[in-house]
């Protein structure tokens, strides 16, 4: 069988097994609430598969290694999101689903919207550039996966770019219209092993062309210091190239961080059934499991795709054709199949899952909310499948329009994600921004990244990301607009002040730590920020002189031990201090103690849940 009848092989059993689950998630989503978070029963090691491959996507597959090649070993810096991602997690997620369960919590626009107050303007506000931000993160994130979709099943059947994208598209919406989000985790589940597998065997492949470890060390001595050395801690010129500086490379990363801060995982959040698979996704399937590969095996096809285009064996034109030229020049047979699968399972998970929440968010915070409030279970579901397809068509527009930007247009969607820091890190945790201070850190954050972000990568303001802008401006006009309109809002919005004093109370005293764990959150408050600076931040510069070990260059050597120390680092911030890991106790209360404040058709009335709760259940 020739390699294209092989990928067509495999391709077709993975397809049916992602038929299989939209037409069994069609006839079990009967309501609004199943379709748009599975009915919050995802399991644990559902949701621990299915984050994971929500989490990391085809850029990691593609993306990340061809920057790699093309940039060097500083850019491999970039493989910490392995931490950075789930570090988000580690911080927000216990405390999301708590709220979530407590008072039913849909959309990330419902939770905001109440805790800001929904009987003024400034609540509603919050709920509409929420959903302009999950549209502009779902277009943007997941014309990315559309692109390099194409692309990577193009080189092995030989199907034109464009209509591998359309025929690749076509299968993702049937199973996320078909059944929602619990379709999209039981197709998670799948991808997630497919997609570290793939990885693995494609820098197994490389790693064999030069001979094994010895040799393909070895032949790294050939790279100039431009491919193996950390240009600096920061430049920061106003104008000029984008280097992958200490300062470049950490605020690079806050826009990685806003995956998970992104209002896609706010509906996963709320999703489960129980916080209890949390730590164990945060810090064994992502840092532990994700980061082996990605620190091993990414990085073998980085530097070994540059020693290739040097001999002339593979000549890509940009960092996204470069693992599509391994694989082709590389790779063949049965194995073509299983890693041709492997990246269209990476590109599928992550454009599934913001395909689908992005549609219904669109469909509860807008049509629902605001067009047909009385509309039943199966007319928001019908429109919700509508409003899928208008995400993918706008995606497939963005796709065909920018394919030479791929990774780029990753990095802008998630720099959206990243502006979420400041309603979360309010509500979960400061207690202090005021409803109009949210609403102009959301609305500025916007511009901010925006005017800041450079599609060619040739220019960033002091080489500084646009998820730094759009923080450094977030948080700033939050700050300012607080200070300016903090002694008025109890008198303009008293109801809103009793929600938010009502939500504030009940979750302190449901997660208030243990003395140990006070003890080891102590600790963390002091390694957490020197692990940002020197894993990942103007300190990594240390790393061009470091020592070599196993026949690694320094760089490649200090990223190895940063991670270790980063792993180390997660599990007592998750299990240790208690930021991940629920208490049994705390999920009772949070079952027993519900107080919905929203139904199926979306939010009921803005009030203090200390009164009634009304009557439960939808249209």
């Amino acid at each position: 069988m020739t390699t294209a009848g092989w990928v067509w092989l495999f391709a077709g059993l993975y397809w049916a097994y992602c038929i299989f689950w939209g037409v069994k998630g069609y006839f079990w989503a009967r309501s609004s609430t199943q379709w748009t978070i599975a009915g919050r029963g995802l399991p644990l090691w559902l949701f621990l598969l299915a984050a994971t491959a929500t989490s990391f996507s085809g850029w990691t597959y593609v993306g990340h290694p061809g920057l790699i090649a093309f940039d060097g070993i500083a850019y491999a810096f970039a493989s910490f999101y392995v931490l950075t991602i789930p570090i988000t997690a580690t911080f927000f997620a216990k405390r999301l689903w708590l709220l979530g369960r407590r008072y039913e919590f849909v959309t990330p626009g419902d939770l905001y919207s109440y805790y800001y107050g929904a009987e003024h303007g400034w609540g509603e506000a919050i709920r509409w550039l929420i959903v302009l931000i999950a549209f502009l993160f779902s277009s943007f994130y997941v014309a990315v996966q559309l692109v390099a979709a194409g692309q990577i099943f193009a080189i092995t059947t030989g199907v034109p770019v464009i209509v591998g994208s359309l025929l690749l598209a076509a299968i993702v919406y049937f199973y996320v219209a078909a059944g929602g989000l619990r379709s999209t985790a039981w197709v998670d589940a799948l991808q997630a092993g497919l997609l570290w597998v793939g990885i693995v065997l494609i820098g197994a492949v490389v790693l064999n062309y030069f001979g094994g470890w010895d040799a393909f060390t070895n032949q790294l001595r050939s790279l100039g210091p431009e491919y193996l050395e950390v240009p600096g801690a920061w430049k920061p010129a106003l104008i000029g190239e984008t280097e992958w500086t200490g300062v470049f490379q950490l605020t690079y990363m806050f826009s990685l961080m806003g995956i998970m801060a992104s209002p896609a995982f706010h509906m996963w959040t709320f999703a489960n059934r129980d916080p209890r698979p949390f730590p164990w996704q945060q810090v064994f399937a992502s840092t532990l499991f994700i980061g082996f590969a990605l620190f091993f095996f990414t990085a073998i096809q980085g530097l070994g795709g540059r020693m290739l285009m040097d001999q002339g064996v593979i000549s890509p034109e940009t960092d996204g054709q470069v693992v599509p030229a391994l694989i082709r020049e590389l790779v063949g047979g049965p194995l073509a199949g299983v890693v041709i699968v492997g990246a269209l399972a990476a590109m599928q998970s992550t454009g599934a899952a913001y395909m689908g929440t992005g549609a219904s968010i669109l469909m509860r915070d807008i049509y629902v909310r605001y067009l047909r409030p009385d509309a039943g279970n199966s007319e928001q579901i019908w429109v919700g499948r509508l409003l899928v397809l208008v995400i993918l068509v706008v995606a497939l527009g963005v796709a065909f329009t920018n394919e030479a930007a791929i990774v780029l247009l990753g990095g802008l969607a998630t720099a959206f994600g990243f502006l979420l820091y400041v309603p979360l890190l309010d509500v979960l945790y400061l207690r202090r921004f005021t409803a109009p201070a949210v609403t102009f850190a959301l609305a500025f954050g916007i511009v901010a990244v925006v005017a800041t972000y450079s599609i060619d990568a040739i220019l960033y303001p002091f080489n500084i990301h646009s998820a730094g802008w759009g923080g450094i401006v977030g948080f700033g006009t939050a700050i300012v607009v607080t200070w300016a309109t903090r002694r008025r809002e109890p008198s303009l919005r008293p109801l809103a002040v009793e929600v938010r004093s009502e939500m504030s109370q009940w979750l302190d005293d449901i997660d208030t730590p243990t003395a140990r764990e006070k003890s080891w959150r102590r600790v963390m408050w002091v390694v957490v920020p020197l692990w940002f600076i020197f894993a990942i931040g103007p300190g990594i510069v240390l790393g061009n002189n470091f020592i070599s070990f196993a026949g690694l260059p320094p760089v490649w050597a200090w990223q190895i031990v940063w991670w270790i120390i980063g792993f180390v680092m997660m599990w007592a911030l998750a299990f240790k201090a208690g930021m991940s890991k629920p208490l049994a106790t705390q999920i009772q209360r949070a079952h027993a103690e519900t107080r919905p404040v929203v139904t199926e058709v979306g939010l009921r009335r803005s009030r203090p849940a200390t009164g009634e709760a009304g009557e439960s259940g939808g249209s």
